[in-house]
């Protein structure tokens, strides 16, 4: 009698597929609720896995909600460089307008860092939660590398003016 061989079970890829759908669900609830009203429990019936599995990967709901913001900040920031850049001979309006276009487009296909972070931002609590300084650390690197983007294609640009266009450009 032949027995049949067993394929390996790839621990790791299911690992990731289901940290993904935690994600996905954190992200969909604390849109819809805010941070305050996104519960492990939430996410778990969303998600349609035990709260074990996202306690595996998350130590609590406020780390769940930084990972969602840190996430959706590299897609974003993903999206920007997919967009790609403006074109070498843009004039410096063109170049604006580009990177301005461009960084709303990548925000339309990543918004939760965005939109979640100014919800923490709004939300008044005694304690600083890790999600929003995560929030602020991510705003501070999209920041900076808004300005030193501008700074290479603009060199004639004073610093409050680089700021200026970077803040706007980011809409942070």
């Amino acid at each position: 009698m032949a027995t049949k061989k067993r394929q390996p079970v790839k621990k790791r890829s299911h690992g990731i597929a289901a940290r993904d759908k935690i994600l996905d669900a954190a992200g969909e609830i604390a849109s819809e609720r805010g941070y305050e009203g996104t519960s492990i429990s939430l996410v778990s019936k969303r998600s349609g896995l035990p709260a074990s599995s996202i306690y595996w990967h998350f130590k609590d709901k406020d780390d769940l909600i930084s990972a969602v913001i840190e996430r959706s900040f590299n897609a974003w920031l993903q999206a920007l460089i997919d967009f790609g850049p403006a074109d070498e001979d843009a004039s410096t309006e063109e170049f604006v307008s580009h990177q301005n276009v461009q960084s709303s487009r990548a925000l339309a296909a990543a918004p939760d860092f965005l939109r979640l972070g100014l919800m923490l931002g709004l939300e008044q609590r005694p304690e600083e939660p890790t999600a929003r300084r995560m929030f602020l650390n991510v705003r501070s690197q999209a920041f900076q590398n808004a300005v030193k983007t501008f700074r290479e294609r603009l060199p004639d640009l004073d610093r409050k003016s680089l700021e200026k266009l970077a803040s706007f450009t980011i809409a942070l």
